[in-house]
């Protein structure tokens, strides 16, 4: 969320001080909406700008907690205000962490679908000309091996995967 406090409007919808829409929602550690008044986990606040060194340390925090949307958003954020040349890769980082987040509550189909999405971007955004090959430390060629493996299992056992078990390693084995 954003530093704006949040009310719901007397038509049940949740906007900010601004008027614009937001799901005040409290939500579970898959992003999933809870009803109003449960507990939920921390949401991730929106519009963070990050140095790429810090985002990619917090998302893998995050993926190693079992909390992958919240991992999304952090990249959502370096692909909203980092440099147009590197939004293709933080873009495909973050349908990366929506693809094992989908696979994680149970949508085969969507899991399968958005990690390969993903694994497409940044090998895409890998074969620019001139582009490190490890920017900020990612190992990108096993995150891309490691979506495409997970898709397939995804799809072959058709159930639901635990988060945490499941999550990447974005600097590689080693770190």
């Amino acid at each position: 969320m954003t530093g704006t406090s949040e009310t719901r409007r007397a038509d049940g919808r949740d906007r900010d001080t601004e008027g614009r829409a937001r799901n005040a929602r409290p939500r579970d550690g898959l992003g999933r909406p809870l009803p109003y008044g449960a507990d939920g986990v921390e949401r991730q606040p929106e519009g963070v700008v990050r140095a790429p060194e810090e985002t990619v340390t917090e998302a893998q925090t995050l993926l190693d907690a079992g909390r992958p949307f919240h991992a999304h958003e952090v990249f959502e954020d370096a692909w909203k205000s980092g440099p147009q040349e590197e939004r293709g890769l933080w873009r495909g980082l973050a349908q990366l962490a929506v693809g094992l987040t989908h696979a994680a509550r149970g949508n085969a189909t969507g899991g399968a679908r958005l990690l390969r999405r993903g694994a497409g971007a940044v090998e895409e955004w890998t074969s620019g000309t001139g582009r490190p090959v490890r920017p900020y430390g990612l190992d990108l060629a096993q995150l891309t091996f490691w979506a495409r493996e997970l898709a397939s299992a995804v799809e072959r056992d058709g159930g639901r995967v635990d988060a945490a078990a499941s999550s990447p390693r974005l600097r590689g084995r080693g770190a």
